[in-house]
């Protein structure tokens, strides 16, 4: 078997969606789960074979809602355990998942790079504006009297979440740095593919004495990976998802897609609201302010059947620094 190593040249940050895990439609049995990764690692090895080379992450909130659930229903039985904690769990078995599955692939394909699961925690501002306007609905739907009883009981922000239910919200303040920074760079320079980030990090703050303390929220994964990228020094960030391309004007008669734009076009679409909060805004966001950041940096967001050729640039939404 030929033996690959990693490096910092040619590296790319990939952020792995919710459909690369779990697809549509799907119960999300851990059997499903490892069949969508192993089928959206396949591109990524045959990108490695290429000389390419991967700081892998990925979201975790299916899985973090599974675990509330579990939560919920063993609350007679074992304490709960806080959000920061469920992070760090799925950080560390969907690592595991991710990382065994990209071995398998690099065997089957006679490829081989070490591979590492590192769960990192991400420091956040407690006096971020984003802690005062809870704004990401975790975990699972309640009625009405269920959901204002849990506000009472717990101190939990509730809300009614797009007319299917009741749902606990919280919040999600923007990523400021990574601790174990350090220890990826040198991970990197011993050749590993780091496998990282899990659900945009567990979530951290220093106290006035400097020690590190949990915060009780969550960190968008786009905009943690947009981070991870920037401080390790990789050019390219790609945001895999479940359409090949960003779409101007969606579900309209006008709709049509994005190829390469530059940051300064690219804010523009954001700021007229063309990327919904729930779903594009947070990956756009995440990649005018990577793209932006340097004159070689660039973004590419697909799904994973385009993955190839888009890296190719034959496919996906290109966002790169303005040209002058």
């Amino acid at each position: 078997m030929e033996r690959e190593t990693g490096a910092r040249d040619n590296l790319t940050v990939v952020a792995l969606g919710g459909n690369a895990i779990i697809a549509k439609g799907e119960r999300g049995t851990i059997s499903e789960q490892f069949a969508n990764v192993r089928r959206t690692l396949r591109p990524i090895v045959a990108l490695m074979q290429q000389g390419h080379n991967f700081i892998l992450t990925h979201g975790n909130g299916p899985q973090v809602g599974n675990l509330l659930v579990q939560n919920e229903l063993a609350s007679a039985e074992v304490p709960d355990l806080p959000l920061g904690v469920l992070d760090a769990m799925t950080c560390g078995s969907m690592g595991y998942m991710i990382a065994q599955c990209l071995q398998n692939v690099m065997i089957a394909a006679g490829v081989w790079r070490d591979v590492v699961t590192l769960p990192i925690q991400v420091v956040v501002d407690r006096n971020d504006p984003a802690m005062a306007d809870p704004s990401k609905p975790i975990g699972p739907f309640y009625d009405r009297q269920q959901a204002q009883q849990l506000s009472r009981e717990r101190g939990w922000i509730v809300k009614e979440d797009a007319g299917r239910g009741w749902r606990r919200y919280v919040a999600s303040p923007r990523p400021i740095d990574i601790i174990e920074k350090d220890a990826i760079a040198s991970l990197l320079d011993k050749h590993y593919t780091v496998v990282t980030a899990g659900g945009g990090g567990i979530p951290v703050e220093y106290d006035r004495d400097g020690t590190i303390e949990g915060v009780d929220c969550v960190i968008d994964k786009d905009l943690s990976s947009a981070k991870l990228a920037l401080t390790v020094g990789a050019r390219r960030l790609l945001i895999i998802t479940g359409v090949p391309q960003v779409t101007l004007n969606y579900g309209s008669r006008d709709q049509r897609p994005l190829g390469t734009v530059g940051v300064t076009e690219a804010r523009s679409y954001y700021d007229q609201g063309q990327f919904p909060a729930g779903s594009m805004g947070p990956k756009m966001l995440a990649a005018i302010e990577f793209a932006a950041a340097h004159r070689e940096n660039r973004v590419i967001i697909t799904d994973e059947a385009s993955l190839f050729d888009a890296v190719a640039g034959k496919a996906g939404t290109h966002i790169v620094a303005d040209q002058r």
